[in-house]
């Protein structure tokens, strides 16, 4: 089973009432005080599979580094009695971000804070266990957040995470995952009742703006046009023949025309001759 990635790690994480250590979570702490800071700024553990660690190098070259290294670092999990056990590790190229712990001594610095935790000009001791290394860690995330909130910035309305002091109240993921479904909504909308038009999908999607409407259409009759292009260019329909309810709203999308209004001709030109005759001439299955 995959572990969670750190971001929602953190999220989910409240002081108030720590459960389970997360195994990622506590080699992510440690990592640098495993493989030292100059490697640590080159890599980072990615996800446990299994009893497998996947590490992402800056390069191929930081990834063959560490192959050398793999026994030395699978040596130190076991000290640190991470479970489950790591007994190999696998690496791939990708983007290094900063880590938490970095960015929270990045923060406190250009904030002024004295005594900070991970001063830059006193190095910590390295843990000795994993539970020190992940109490270190919590210490980290705190000072984070309280440098965040500090400065302004506050909690997204649906999952909680700080975002920057805006008039929005979603965080970026949320936002996102929200606008997907309501591009969802519109597009199951369109393409079962393709002749409601803004006005009659604006009644069932609150707040759908006419420019989103819009977009959504454009990009619904670009993909449903393509899907007929390719039937046309095979000169033949798929075995479910799903093409044929694809034309069908299409067509009254494209025209805007209620069905028991559109002519025959209307429905050749929007399609053309070719596919025309492809769907409509074709006994369906």
């Amino acid at each position: 089973m995959g572990l969670r990635a750190l971001g929602e790690a953190l999220h989910e994480w409240k002081p108030a009432r720590v459960a389970a250590v997360d195994p990622i979570a506590v080699i992510r702490a440690a990592w640098s005080e495993i493989v030292g800071e100059n490697i640590a700024a080159n890599s980072r553990p990615a996800d446990i599979e299994r009893d497998t660690l996947v590490v992402v190098t800056r390069s191929n070259a930081w990834s063959q580094q560490l192959s050398f290294l793999s026994e030395n670092i699978i040596a130190a999990f076991a000290a640190r009695e991470v479970q489950p056990k790591i007994v190999r590790l696998r690496f791939r190229v990708g983007k290094i971000m900063l880590s938490a712990a970095k960015r929270v001594v990045q923060t406190q610095k250009h904030a002024g804070n004295s005594g900070a935790v991970g001063d830059g000009d006193s190095p910590r001791v390295p843990a000795a266990t994993a539970e020190e290394a992940m109490a270190r860690f919590r210490e980290d995330v705190e000072a984070f957040w309280r440098a965040k909130r500090a400065a302004g910035w506050k909690e997204c309305s649906q999952c909680g995470a700080l975002i920057v002091p805006s008039t929005r109240s979603l965080c970026s993921t949320c936002a996102h995952a929200q606008a997907g479904e309501r591009e969802g909504t519109v597009a199951r909308l369109l393409y079962e009742v393709p002749w409601l038009g803004y006005e009659g999908v604006a009644k069932l999607v609150a707040g759908l703006t006419r420019a989103e409407y819009d977009g959504i259409r454009h990009r619904l009759l670009k993909r449903w046009w393509e899907t007929l292009r390719r039937a046309r260019h095979a000169g033949r329909l798929s075995r479910d023949g799903h093409e044929r309810l694809i034309a069908s709203s299409y067509v009254l999308l494209k025209s805007g025309i209620a069905p028991e209004q559109i002519a025959p001709a209307t429905v050749r030109n929007l399609l053309g001759e070719e596919l025309h005759d492809l769907i409509y001439q074709q006994p369906a299955n």
